[in-house]
């Protein structure tokens, strides 16, 4: 569940004796505009592909002989959950997010949407709903 930096990058995949890359998202977005739902599923480990991503416009290529750069000239709209399903106003947005800052500051914008716990109103809605 949640993305990897091989979908959101590329993947290196073998036809026959030959590799070839096969792109992710960003790279198939350059251009327009890729929309990532669960970000904040994302591992650690990954992310660092990501920075470059979202950092430099271009992704950096050194696998199996081949050696080129990926354009994800993209806007990035990005969805993430809050740590232990419920938003602390206290701390800054980081605090709230399993994303680093590092990552974080990638983004332009950072817009949360807080959803206050009302059971009336909640059960108004899902009434509605069904």
């Amino acid at each position: 569940l949640g993305c990897t930096a091989a979908g959101l990058t590329f993947t290196c995949v073998r036809e026959g004796a030959d590799f070839m890359l096969e792109a992710g998202a960003l790279v198939l977005a350059d251009g327009g505009v890729c929309c990532i739902d669960e970000f904040s599923c994302i591992k650690k480990d990954e992310s660092a592909a990501i920075h470059e991503a979202l950092e430099q416009q271009s992704i950096s290529v050194a696998k199996a002989g081949i050696n080129t750069r990926l354009n994800t000239r993209c806007s990035v709209v990005a969805a993430c959950n809050v740590k232990n399903g419920s938003y602390n106003a206290g701390p800054m947005t980081p605090l709230n997010t399993s994303l680093g800052l590092p990552l974080l500051t990638r983004f332009d914008t950072v817009v949360v949407f807080i959803d206050a716990f009302d059971a009336k109103q909640d059960a108004a809605t899902a009434d509605f709903i069904l």
